[in-house]
Parts: structure tokens; sequence; C-alpha cells
């Protein structure tokens, strides 16, 4: 990284995720700490364009479909053994579990901030994703949740994340109150999940859409004896989460001591953190696993600027 203030490119800044990195990093671009290239709009699909402002660019983050995010990376690819290679991270699912590629989820594990820091190619995570490894990996990690166990997922989102036609039909006067999807499909997310949260086989997974633009919430009924330890309850689960999350010093990631009975999914709309909750149910002899965050925050444009700060070393530096 240069002594000057970082060049940071957004390919397909016009996109949704694109636009909420541009905002969050705009009081930092005023403040004379980073500064954002743009495209001409004509030629934003142009190749040669692209790649010469991947050149003059320290990071370039990609907000594209995945085949066009393949192809943007084999753009900097051809500049990496260069004085014009640039950083990439990328907020697609292209990359999420290939090689050689580190995870932009900083609190997965402690030293995975260095990782991210020092890596030249950086993968953003998805928004279930998100929610749903913060809550297994810990357990799984310390032995708490069996790898090997049959899980289900159940997450709701709001219709921001779901691309320009499913927000049309909820901006429209009588648009879904409610809509279960990709119903009988392995989910895009399912791959990540299962690597990053050190499963042994894809748990089921259902997802869905509210009526709202914005929120999400992730929940996971895990039973004694059969995804649990057996004897295992709340609180021990509820340690056990905090335990994990306390050896980071900075993070985004919040472990609730008393969570409420009911859980608005739009509760942490516009914020860039997440909680996470562990629900007792003595009756079922388990838990409900919950993670509340925003799919547009730390879901996505949030947590793309909290690893461009790590890979510009600007982590100390105030985004919003």
């Amino acid at each position: 990284m240069t002594a000057q203030a970082p060049k940071i490119f957004i390919d397909g800044e016009a996109g949704t995720t694109g636009l909420g990195i541009r905002k969050r990093l705009a009081p930092l671009e005023q403040a004379g700490r980073l500064r954002l290239l743009a495209i001409d709009p004509a030629k934003r699909k142009e190749p040669a364009a692209r790649q010469a402002l991947m050149a003059e660019a320290d990071i370039t983050v990609l907000c594209l479909p995945d085949d066009a995010a393949r192809e943007a990376v084999a753009l900097a690819d051809e500049l990496e053994h260069t004085s014009h290679a640039t950083k990439v991270l990328d907020a697609s699912t292209a990359h999420r579990t290939q090689p050689g590629w580190v995870y932009g989820f900083p609190e997965l594990a402690p030293g995975q901030e260095k990782l991210i820091a020092q890596a030249r190619r950086v993968a953003n995570p998805g928004c279930y994703a998100t929610g749903a490894i913060a809550l297994l990996h810990p357990l799984v990690s310390q032995g708490l949740v069996k790898a090997d166990a049959p899980l289900s997922i159940n997450a709701v989102s709001g219709y921001s994340g779901g691309g320009r036609k499913m927000m049309e039909s909820h901006a429209r006067e009588g648009g879904p109150a409610f809509m279960l999807y990709a119903l009988g499909k392995a989910h895009k997310h399912l791959p990540e999940i299962s690597l990053r949260a050190g499963l042994a086989h894809p748990p089921l997974f259902v997802p869905s859409v509210g009526h709202f633009p914005q929120g999400m919430v992730v929940s996971i009924p895990l039973h004694q004896g059969v995804q649990l330890a057996p004897g295992l309850g709340g609180a021990e689960v509820r340690d056990a989460l905090a335990r994990f999350y306390n050896q980071f010093t900075t993070h985004g990631v919040h472990v609730l001591d008393q969570p409420q009975p009911t859980m608005v999914a739009e509760g942490l709309a516009g914020r860039d953190d997440m909680e996470l909750a562990v629900h007792s149910v003595p009756e079922a002899k388990g838990v409900v696993l919950t993670a509340r965050l925003d799919n547009l925050g730390k879901g996505a444009s949030g947590a793309a600027c909290r690893n461009i700060m790590l890979m510009a070393g600007l982590e100390n530096s105030k985004m919003i």
C-alpha cells in the first residue's frame, strides 16, 4: 500500500451493495483518508476501461454477478506481477470457498483480521452465511455441536437482497407479505456455510423473504443428544458463544445476555453489527439459536467496508 491515501475502485458500484459501500466510504474520502475511483458509466462494461482503473487502484471491490466477478478477477490477475497490481475484495459468491482466497469474516477466528489485512484476494461473506457461521462455527470448533449432526437453518431476509425484480414486486402495493423460496434447491450459500462452520455435510436450509426492505434473522434449532452434546442447556451454549467472541478486542458480533421471546427482523436495519442469542426450550430439551443483522449491513456493504479498512490499513478510521 502506498503512503498516499489508498485508492478504491468499486467495479459494479451502481448495484445495491456497491452503492452501500460508496455511501459508507464517502466520509473517509471527504476527510482525505482514501480516494474513490469512478468509471465513466458509458464504459462500465468495457474490460479495458475497468482494467485501467484496477491498475490505478490499491483495492478493487467487485459488486458483480458470479460470472462477471470471475472475469474481473482474470483482469486483475493480469496485473498481479506488474507495478499496477491491485488487491481484490469480491462481494459475489464466486470465490468464497476457493483455495487462495481469504474469507472476509474477521470474527471467524483469532488472527483472521491479520489474514484479511495481508491478503491479495478476499471473499466477502454472504448475508445468510454470516449469521449461520457466526452461530455454528464457535460451537462446532469447541465440540458442543457435532460436525456430522443433521442441522436445519431457517432464515428471513428483507427484500432488498433479492435483486431488482423482487424489490419491484415488494415496492408495489399489495406485494407479498412473506414468501419461502428456493424450495427443493440447494441454496448458493450452503457450500460456504458448510466449509466455514466446519460441518461434515450441508444443512437443510429454508430461506424466506418478508415485506420489509432491510433486516435478517437466521435461526437454528438444536436438540440435546442430537445436534448438541447431551445435557447442554441454553446457559452453557450462550457462555460458549460469549467466550469465543470475547477473544476479539474489536468486532461487530454481540452475544445477548437476556434475549427477548420475540424478535423483529428489521431491528438492526441500517447497522453494521450483528446480535446472537440463545433461547432455551427446556420442554423440548433444546435451544434455538438466532442471529439478527442487516442483510445490506453486516451481510453485505458493511462487511465489505470492514474488510476494505483492514486491507487498506485504515481499521482505526471511523466509517459512519
